[in-house]
């Protein structure tokens, strides 16, 4: 193939990618929305300085969030060749996805409509990751400003902090919490699309569900990914509905090429396709949702249909931070951690500068600086970090934990060996008593990027949490096969509410609340003519912060194309141990890890970054080796 940006490559890339669309359709047989509550709308919350009620038992951590349990099974590592493109790209985790964005922009829409398009086939085909039943985080660029639109989940009106403590005020195990109707929050995605689309979309609400709708009659080929997360998950072929849908008479899960219909969430589109997104949160559909979670006999769950009827998205001032004296990186606010936690990381690394690289493999002295900085960084996180309409910002305003002085304050703590302790800080007129969030599992999502041929640009993250989330299937009433699956977000939450000395964690369950999220959607601009950069980000759980660093390192630190940067090896920390990806680094860097105190574990990453980047002439897309995912474009 040609250099990237070369006539060469983009006329090959596109035979490439014309014969991967091809194949694929052989295999395939290929109302307005109400309005968005604003992010300073006064909150029917009790603020965090309310009483947390009695003390309980010491906590004992749900699962140890670095012992593996990671939220997708890895399937495979396929080389992909990074994408030149002229005018406009939709990056997206499944090429049928892809290619149905794509459709929308050759119609004439904008990067709103083709993320609608996207998120409704994704639900199809890769329903392990997202889709109705789930929330959203979706930050645009509509030419003149940055918006963000909050889609996550919110708690039923009947949940309360006590939700995952047992009788004796000790946490549920984390898998006996996640399968079943206790986790299941009000579902946000459809609500918020609906919401951003009819303030910026351009194409008629019902097209957007064309391709979706078409693919769910006909028809998709299963693919190896979901075959395999099928042929792992111990949980699914619980869900009766579910059985029937993804796996044969038998009890195996659909061979790979295997002709998957869906006539129930064909139903589903139609109806929201029709009516909006009232189709999902009032009537039918939203009666059968609540019968399967309070109805599950094992797990049953709060949710009510008044609970999906009142649920609003809102629309947040999206957080930027100023780095290397170049860029503007805007992300989420909170209730995600992944902008805050991520420029807590790059500031700090800012302050220091071991070699990053040697052979194409981040070195031992640059992993233990961005390790500490990450621990510093979680820290942080964990104690103060929760949605915004529940729990203050230190200080008054989240900027404060961005502070050059506090990073600088908090980077000094960095030494040449590892802390033993990475303690949270106190940034300035912070005063309040709050309790750290015990570690526990996040689990997975799908992440979708766009740029249009006018230059808007979207960067959506979409979730139902742990792979196949709660493992209860909706039919939407309709008592066909099929359906969409349902979300596990509540436990985002902290299993327990406060700690020994009755100091309340923040991101605590409380009725109503929206659980704290690691998704990062990421949109960068150049701070000397205000041009867009990049628009980025990864599934990953809590590991998104790290996918998405890399790639802003690897990219506008380093110097390489964004496929490259998504091709290196991955890393991660949670506070604990070091995570480096198995089988991408020599056996002599977690040596020289461990002989600086690490705990080093080598584990399956499974990133998915979906990325495109401004280049002379035009763009350049990067698709993460490590899933299905491909750039589709001009």
């Amino acid at each position: 193939m040609g250099t990237p940006g070369s006539g060469e490559g983009i006329v090959q890339t596109r035979r490439l990618l014309s014969r991967r669309v091809l194949l694929l359709a052989l295999l395939a047989g290929c109302a307005g929305p109400p309005s968005v509550v604003p992010a300073d709308a006064p909150a029917d919350a009790p603020a965090d300085a309310s009483s947390a009620g009695p003390a309980l038992a010491p906590p004992v951590a749900a699962a140890d969030a670095d012992s593996g349990e990671l939220p997708e099974r890895g399937s495979g590592h396929t080389p992909k060749p990074g994408w030149a493109l002229s005018r406009m790209a939709v990056a997206a985790a499944n090429p049928l996805a892809a290619e149905a964005g794509w459709r929308m922009l050759q119609a004439g829409g904008n990067a709103v409509d083709a993320a609608v398009a996207v998120q409704m086939v994704l639900a199809l085909v890769e329903p392990q990751s997202s889709g109705l039943g789930g929330g959203a985080l979706l930050l645009l660029w509509d030419g003149r400003r940055t918006s963000a639109w909050d889609g996550r989940e919110t708690a039923p009106a009947a949940a309360d902090e006590r939700l995952f403590l047992r009788p004796d005020g000790r946490p549920m195990p984390f898998g006996a919490a996640a399968v079943g109707g206790r986790a299941v929050g009000v579902p946000g995605a459809v609500r918020m699309l609906e919401a951003v689309q009819r303030a910026h979309g351009r194409l008629p609400w019902a097209r957007l569900f064309e391709p979706a709708i078409a693919l769910a009659d006909r028809g998709f080929p299963v693919g190896e990914r979901l075959h395999r997360q099928l042929a792992a998950d111990v949980h699914l072929a619980q869900d009766v509905q579910a059985r029937r849908y993804f796996f044969d008479a038998a009890g195996a899960p659909w061979p790979i090429g295997h002709r998957l219909r869906n006539p129930a969430l064909a139903e589903v589109l139609r109806a929201i396709a029709a009516r909006g997104a009232d189709a999902l949160h009032r009537g039918a559909v939203a009666a059968d949702i609540v019968a399967r979670v309070r109805g599950h006999a094992g797990n049953p769950g709060r949710l009510s249909e008044a609970d999906l009827a009142a649920y609003r998205p809102r629309q947040r001032a999206p957080l930027c931070a100023d780095w290397r004296q170049r860029y503007r990186v805007c992300g989420f606010p909170p209730p995600s951690s992944g902008q805050i936690a991520i420029m807590q990381i790059l500031g700090m690394l800012e302050r220091m500068a071991p070699a990053p690289l040697a052979e194409g493999v981040p070195t031992p002295a640059w992993l233990h600086v961005y390790t500490e900085a990450a621990r510093l960084a979680f820290a942080d996180r964990d104690r103060y970090l929760a949605d915004p309409d529940y729990v203050a910002a230190p200080g008054g305003d989240w900027r404060a934990l961005l502070a050059s002085a506090y990073l600088a304050q908090r980077a000094a703590l960095i030494g040449p060996t590892r802390m033993p302790r990475a303690p949270a800080g106190q940034p300035a007129g912070e005063a309040g008593a709050r309790a750290a969030m015990p570690a526990q599992p996040e689990s997975g999502t799908s992440h979708v990027s766009i740029v249009d041929a006018e230059g808007r640009a979207v960067a959506l993250t979409t979730t139902i949490e742990a792979e196949f989330g709660a493992r209860l299937m909706s039919d939407g009433g309709s008592g066909k096969a099929g359906g969409f699956l349902l979300n596990n977000q509540l436990t985002d939450f902290s299993f327990v509410p406060a700690d020994a000395a009755s100091r309340p964690v923040a991101n605590r369950v409380q009725p109503g609340k929206r659980p704290r999220s690691s998704m990062s959607p990421t949109l960068v601009f150049d701070l000397r003519d205000g041009r867009l950069v990049m628009t980025l980000g990864s599934p990953g759980g809590a590991a998104i912060i790290h996918y998405t660093a890399k790639t802003l390192l690897g990219t506008l630190a380093w110097g390489l194309d964004v496929q490259r940067a998504i091709d290196l090896p991955n890393f991660a920390t949670f506070g604990g141990a070091l995570l480096l990806e198995a089988g991408r680094y020599p056996d002599a860097t977690a040596a020289a890890l461990r002989a600086l105190g690490h705990e080093v574990r080598e584990l399956e990453l499974t990133s998915g970054v979906q990325a495109i980047e401004r280049r002379p002439g035009g763009w350049f897309g990067g698709a993460d080796p490590r899933r299905e995912g491909v750039v589709v474009g001009e």
